[in-house]
C-alpha cells in the first residue's frame, strides 16, 4: 500500500518534475511551492517515500534526492543544535518514518538511487547513530550477509563505506569484531561477489584499521589485542588477491588490488609487530603484482597502445586509473623500504626493485603528447613534482638510498649501468622508443645525485663521470628534433654532476647548452639548457664564459620575449645565473637587458612569483661591477610619477615600486641613496600617511627603513630644513603606531623605528616618552603576532639606550603617570611573546629580546615581582584529547612570578642552543648524554670539557650552532650595524646565570622551584663548571 500515490504525493511529485521545466517560470514556482511544502509536517517522509517508490518514474525519485530536497532538508531541519538549522524541526514520528523507508530503499537495483539513499543514510546517521537508530548496524550486517540479494550487500556495502569515514574511537572498538568477519566473507568469496563489492568492503576495512591506527597511540594493547586474531586471515586474503597477474584494461583489478594496498598501508604503520611474522606470506604476490603491472603500464602508458583508463573516475567518485594504482603500489613499496622491520625482506631483491623501478619512470606517451604542445606543463610538471607515477618512483628511489645506505647506492649505479646499456642494444636494434629508458635512468641518477656525490664508495665519483661522459659522446650527436626529451633530461641531469666529470668535456657540454638557448630547437631542449645553465653559471670558468657571455644575455632576452608562465619563471632564474656570472660583461649590456626586465616586472607586476623574480635579475644587474648608476638612472624617471600619483596607478604598481626602490637602496653608495632620496622621500612618506593599501603601507615603511639605514644623519641635511625632514619620520611612526590602524598596515614599523633609534639617537632621545606610550597603545590594539614581536623589540632595544643605567627604561614605563598599567602590560607580553623561543625569528632579534630580558632580571625591580604570568602545561592523562574533551576540560595551566618566568626563558634559549650543538655533533656526544637523563654522572667530563670558563670552546660551538641556525633576515641585513649584533648569545646567557645566582642565591633557588626539571638541568651545566 505505501507503493500507492495519494492527491498530495502527486502534487509533490508533480513539483519535483516541473523544477526541470525548460520555462523559467514554471521552474521558479515549482522551487517557491516545495521550498514552502518543506516548511509543513511530513513534508520529509513523503520524499522518502517518493524515493521508495520502486514504481515510479526513476527521474521523479531521482529529483528527491537532489538539490535542496531530501539531502538538504535533513541538513536544515533535522537536528536543532546544528549551524544551518532551520525551523521546524522534523518529529520523532517523521524521523523514525523516513529512517524506515530509506533502509528498506537500500536494495534499490539503480546504482544512483542506491547511491543516493546510503549518501542520505550516512547523514542521518551522523546526528542519530548509535543512540537514536540502534538497529542501523544490525540491518546493515543482516543485508551483507544475504548473498540472495546483491542490490541489498551492493546498497549495504555503499553505505558502510560511507559510515566508517566518519567513525570515532568510541565506536569502532565496537564494530570491528562483528564487521569484519562478514567482510571477510565477501571478499574470500569472489565467485559469489563481483570486484566492485569486494572493493567496497575492502574501503570499509581501510577506513575502520586507519582508526584503530590512531587510536593505537594511546591504546596500544587494546587495539594490538582486537587486530592479532585478524591478521593472519586478512595476509591470506591479500596474498590470493595479488598473486594474480595484473589486467590489461581492468579498471576493476586495479581498484581492488589499490584497496588491498591501502590496507597493508595500514596494518604495517600501525601493527608492524603484528604483521611482521605474517608478512612473507605477502611478499611473493606483491612481487607478482610488481612486475606484472610494470608490463601492463609499459603496454598502457608508456607505449599507448592500450587504454590505461586516464582521468575516469567510478560511480562513486574514486578514480580507476592504471596510473593511481600504481601510484598506490609505490607508496606502499615506499613504507615497506622505510621500515627497518621490513626492509630487510627485500634482501637481494633491491637491485631488481631498483631496477624496474626505473622502469617505470618512462615518460608516457600521453605526457610527450601534452608536453610537446605545451612548454609550460612541461616545466610545471617537473618543477611542482605533480601526482604521477615519475614523481612517486623517484620518491622510492630516494627512500632505498636512504634506508639502505652504500647498498642502495650500489643498487642505483648497477641499475643504470644496466638499463643504459639495455638502451644501446634497443637504438641498435632500431626501436623507436629506445631513448625513453635512457630518460629516465638520468632522471632516477639525478634525483638522488645529492646521495650519489656525498657517497664514501671507493671509484663511484669516476664511476659515475666516465658513465655520463659515454653518455654525452653518444647522445649529444643524436638529433635533437627527434628525442627532445631526452636532450632536456642529458642537460638538466648532467650539470648536477658537474663535479664528476672532466673538465674539457664540460666545457663543450656548457658550450652546448648556451648554443642551444639561441638556436631553433623544441621547447624541451630549451628548458632543459636553462636549467643546465642555472646549475653550471655559478661555478662556471670565466675565461671559458667570457667570449659566449654576451651571445647568452642576447639569446636568453629574446627568449624572455617569447616566455609565458612556467618557463617565464625559468629564463628569468638562468638570465639571473647569467647576470652574475657575467659580472663585468653585464655593464655592455646593461642597457639592453634592464629595458626588458623593468618591461616584463611592470607587466606581471600583478603576478608575485614573475615580478619578484624580474627583481632579482634586476638586483644581480645592480650588483654588477658598473652598472648600478645607469640602472638607477634608468629606474627613476619611471618610478617617480608612479609614487607621486598613486590613486592613478594599475593595482599592486605602487607597492611593487616601492619594492624596486627599497631594493635599489640596498648596499648602494651614498650618492645613489642621496638620489633616491631626493625623487622618494616626499611621496613615499604621502604614501604612508594617507593611503588605505596595506601593502602600499607595509612597502613604504620598509622603503623608509632602507633609506634611514642608507642615509643615517646626512638624510636630514639633503633637502630642506632638518627639523622638517625629522617631522615627517615622526609623523610616519605616529600614523603607523595609531591603535586605531588595523595591524596589517604597521606590520613593519618595528623595524622602521628601529632604525630611527640606531642612526638618528639624538633625535629620537627627546621624544621617548611619547613613543613608550604609543608602543604599548599600538601593541595592546594588534591582531598579528609578528607585529607585537616586532614592537617588543623595540622595547628590549630601549633598555639599552640609557647604558650605565638599566633601570631607567623601567623608570619610563613605571612613571607613565596617564598610562598607570603599561608597565605590567609591556612585562606580560615579554613573558608571553619570549615564551615559544623557537618562533622568533631572525640572530638579531633573539639576541637584542634574551639579552633585554636578562638585563630586566638583573635589577630585581620590584615591580617585576607584583606580576604574576601563565607557568607551565597542566597535562592530561584521559588519553586522547577530542574536540568535545577539549570543550568539557580546556588546558590548565600554573601560574607563577614574572621573575621565574623570565628566568625559564632563559634557561630554554640555553636549552636551545644546546640542541643545536647536539644536531651538528656526534652520536656520542656528550649533551646526547646529558638529554638521556644523565646528568649528573656526565657532568664532570661536560664541564671539564666544555666550560672551564665562558668563553672556552663549547660556548663558541653553541654560540656558532646558534648563529647557523639563524638566517639572515632583510631585517638583520639593516641592522648589521647595531653593536648588539657582536653579542655572543651562549658567553652572554653563561655569564648571566653565574653572576645573577651569585649576586643574590637565596632569591635564585626561589626562582629555580618554579622551573622544569629540563630547565634546571640546562641552568645546572653553566653553573657547575
Amino acid at each position: 500500500m505505501e507503493n500507492m500515490v495519494d492527491q498530495d504525493q502527486q502534487w509533490l511529485i508533480n513539483c519535483l518534475n516541473a523544477t526541470l521545466d525548460t520555462n523559467h517560470q514554471v521552474r521558479s514556482f515549482a522551487e517557491a511551492s516545495l521550498n514552502h511544502a518543506s516548511l509543513q509536517p511530513g513534508f520529509g517522509s513523503a520524499l522518502s517515500k517518493i524515493a521508495a517508490n520502486k514504481e515510479l518514474p526513476l527521474g521523479s525519485r531521482q529529483i528527491s534526492f537532489s538539490g535542496v530536497l531530501l539531502k538538504q532538508f535533513i541538513k536544515k531541519h533535522w537536528q536543532e543544535d546544528e549551524e544551518a538549522f532551520e525551523h521546524p524541526v522534523v518529529s520523532s514520528d517523521e524521523k523514525a518514518t523516513i529512517r524506515r523507508l530509506l533502509l528498506l530503499s537500500l536494495d534499490d537495483s539503480h546504482r544512483k538511487i542506491c547511491t543516493a539513499v546510503s549518501m542520505v543514510v550516512a547523514s542521518i546517521a551522523h546526528y542519530d547513530w548509535p543512540e537514536d537508530w540502534p538497529d542501523l548496524l544490525p540491518v546493515l550486517i543482516k543485508l551483507i550477509n544475504d548473498p540472495s540479494n546483491m542490490n541489498a550487500v551492493n546498497g549495504a556495502l555503499r553505505c558502510l563505506a560511507l559510515l566508517s569515514a566518519d567513525l570515532d574511537d568510541t565506536v569502532v572498538p565496537k564494530i570491528v569484531p562483528i564487521l569484519f568477519p562478514c567482510l571477510h566473507t565477501i571478499i574470500s568469496s569472489p565467485q559469489i561477489y563481483d570486484k566492485s563489492l569486494c572493493t567496497k568492503a575492502l574501503s570499509i576495512i581501510y577506513s575502520c584499521t586507519s582508526m584503530l591506527g590512531v587510536m593505537s597511540g594511546i591504546y596500544r594493547t587494546e587495539t594490538t589485542a582486537l587486530m592479532l586474531p585478524m591478521i593472519k586471515p586478512w595476509m591470506d586474503q591479500f596474498s590470493s588477491i595479488l598473486e594474480h597477474p595484473v589486467q590489461s584494461e581492468d579498471p576493476d583489478d586495479w581498484s581492488i588490488r589499490m584497496e588491498v594496498l591501502k590496507c597493508l598501508n595500514q596494518f604495517i604503520q600501525n601493527f608492524p609487530s603484528v604483521v611482521e611474522t605474517e608478512f612473507m606470506v605477502i611478499f611473493g604476490p606483491l612481487w607478482q603484482t610488481f612486475m606484472s603491472s610494470l608490463q601492463v603500464y609499459e603496454r598502457s602508458s608508456v607505449e599507448g597502445l592500450e587504454d590505461p583508463y586516464d582521468g575516469r573516475y567510478d560511480s562513486d567518485g574514486a578514480e580507476k586509473s592504471l596510473e593511481s594504482f600504481v601510484i598506490q603500489l609505490f607508496e606502499f613499496l615506499l613504507t615497506i623500504v622505510g621500515s627497518a622491520k621490513f626492509v630487510k625482506v627485500f634482501g637481494n631483491n633491491v637491485k631488481e626493485l631498483v631496477y624496474y623501478t626505473i622502469a617505470f619512470l618512462q615518460i608516457t606517451e600521453q605526457q610527450v603528447h601534452t608536453w610537446s604542445l605545451d612548454a609550460n606543463q612541461y616545466v610545471a610538471d617537473e618543477d611542482e613534482n605533480t601526482y604521477s607515477c615519475r614523481v612517486s618512483g623517484i620518491l622510492l628511489l630516494e627512500e632505498i638510498v636512504s634506508s639502505c645506505g652504500t647498498e642502495g647506492i650500489q643498487a642505483i649505479v648497477d641499475a643504470a649501468k644496466r638499463r643504459i646499456s639495455e638502451s644501446q642494444l634497443e637504438k641498435a636494434a632500431g626501436s623507436s622508443s629506445w631513448w625513453r629508458i635512457r630518460e629516465a635512468t638520468l632522471l632516477a641518477l639525478a634525483s638522488v645525485s645529492e646521495q650519489l656525490l656525498e657517497a664514501e664508495v671507493s671509484g663511484l665519483s669516476a664511476m659515475l663521470g666516465n658513465l655520463l661522459e659515454q653518455i654525452l659522446a653518444e647522445d649529444m650527436a643524436t638529433g635533437v628534433h627527434e628525442y627532445p626529451f631526452l636532450y632536456a633530461r642529458i642537460f638538466s641531469s648532467v650539470a648536477r654532476f658537474s663535479a664528476t666529470i672532466n673538465h674539457g668535456v664540460l666545457e663543450h657540454f656548457l658550450y652546448a647548452a648556451i648554443k642551444a638557448i639561441g638556436m631553433d630547437v623544441p621547447p624541451p631542449v630549451k628548458v632543459g639548457a636553462c636549467r643546465a645553465l642555472s646549475q653550471l653559471l655559478p661555478d662556471a670558468n670565466k675565461g671559458i664564459l667570457q667570449p659566449h657571455i654576451l651571445a647568452l644575455f642576447l639569446s636568453l632576452t629574446d627568449l624572455l620575449k617569447q616566455a609565458s608562465d612556467e618557463t617565464m619563471h625559468l629564463v628569468l632564474e638562468t638570465l639571473q645565473a647569467a647576470v652574475k656570472a657575467g659580472h663585468e660583461a653585464s655593464a655592455s649590456i646593461e642597457h639592453i637587458i634592464s629595458p626588458i626586465i623593468l618591461n616584463m616586472w611592470a607587466l606581471h607586476i600583478s603576478d608575485p612569483f614573475i615580478s619578484i623574480d624580474a627583481l632579482e635579475v634586476l638586483e644581480a644587474i645592480k650588483s654588477s661591477p658598473g652598472c648600478i648608476h645607469p640602472l638607477v638612472s634608468r629606474v627613476l624617471p619611471y618610478i617617480g610619477p608612479i609614487l607621486n600619483q598613486p590613486q592613478q596607478q594599475p593595482a599592486g604598481l605602487v607597492a611593487g615600486s616601492l619594492d624596486l626602490v627599497t631594493m635599489l637602496l640596498k648596499n648602494a653608495p651614498s650618492d645613489v641613496v642621496k638620489a633616491v632620496y631626493e625623487v622618494s622621500f616626499d611621496p613615499v612618506v604621502r604614501i604612508v600617511l594617507q593611503s588605505d593599501d596595506h601593502s602600499e603601507m607595509q612597502n613604504a615603511t620598509q622603503c623608509l627603513a632602507a633609506l634611514v639605514s642608507s642615509g643615517k644623519q646626512e638624510l636630514l641635511t639633503w633637502v630642506g630644513d632638518p627639523g622638517f625632514t625629522m617631522r615627517c619620520l615622526l609623523d610616519v611612526a605616529s600614523r603607523l603606531l595609531d591603535p586605531d590602524l588595523e595591524s596589517s598596515g604597521s606590520l613593519f614599523v618595528g623595524n622602521y623605528i628601529l632604525q630611527l633609534i640606531l642612526h638618528l639617537p639624538s633625535q629620537m632621545a627627546q621624544h621617548i616618552r611619547d613613543l613608550v606610550a604609543a608602543l604599548v597603545r599600538r601593541m595592546q590594539s594588534c591582531q598579528i603576532a609578528g607585529l607585537r614581536s616586532s614592537l617588543l623589540l623595540i622595547f628590549a632595544r630601549l633598555i639599552y639606550w640609557s647604558s650605565n643605567n638599566v633601570r631607567a627604561p623601567i623608570g619610563r614605563l613605571t612613571t607613565l603617570s596617564r598610562y598607570p598599567t603599561d608597565f605590567r602590560f609591556v612585562s606580560h607580553e615579554f613573558s608571553v611573546q619570549l615564551g615559544p623561543i623557537r618562533e622568533i625569528q631572525g640572530a638579531y632579534q633573539i639576541k637584542v629580546t634574551t639579552t633585554a630580558l636578562a638585563l630586566l632580571l638583573s635589577t630585581r625591580h620590584a615591580e617585576l615581582g607584583k606580576i604574576n604570568v601563565q607557568g607551565h602545561l597542566i597535562k592530561s592523562t584521559s588519553g586522547i584529547t577530542t574536540r568535545s574533551k577539549a570543550k568539557l576540560a580546556p588546558d590548565q595551566w600554573t601560574i607563577m612570578s614574572l621573575p621565574a618566568k623570565m628566568l625559564g626563558i632563559l634557561a630554554d634559549v640555553l636549552i636551545e642552543i644546546q640542541e643545536q650543538v647536539l644536531a651538528g655533533d656526534d652520536e656520542d656526544s656528550e649533551w646526547e648524554e646529558v638529554q638521556a637523563g644523565a646528568v649528573e654522572a656526565d657532568e664532570d667530563l661536560l664541564f671539564s670539557a666544555s666550560y672551564g670558563r665562558p668563553t672556552d670552546g663549547y660556548l663558541d660551538a653553541m654560540a656558532k650552532a646558534f648563529e647557523d641556525q639563524c638566517d639572515d633576515s632583510e631585517d638583520d641585513v639593516l641592522c648589521s650595524a647595531d653593536p648588539l649584533n657582536e653579542i655572543n648569545l651562549a658567553n652572554y646567557l653563561g655569564n648571566f646565570f653565574v653572576e645573577f645566582s651569585h649576586s643574590d642565591l637565596p632569591f635564585f633557588d626561589h626562582l629555580c622551584q618554579s622551573l622544569t626539571q629540563a630547565q634546571c638541568n640546562a641552568i645546572k651545566v653553566v653553573l657547575n663548571r
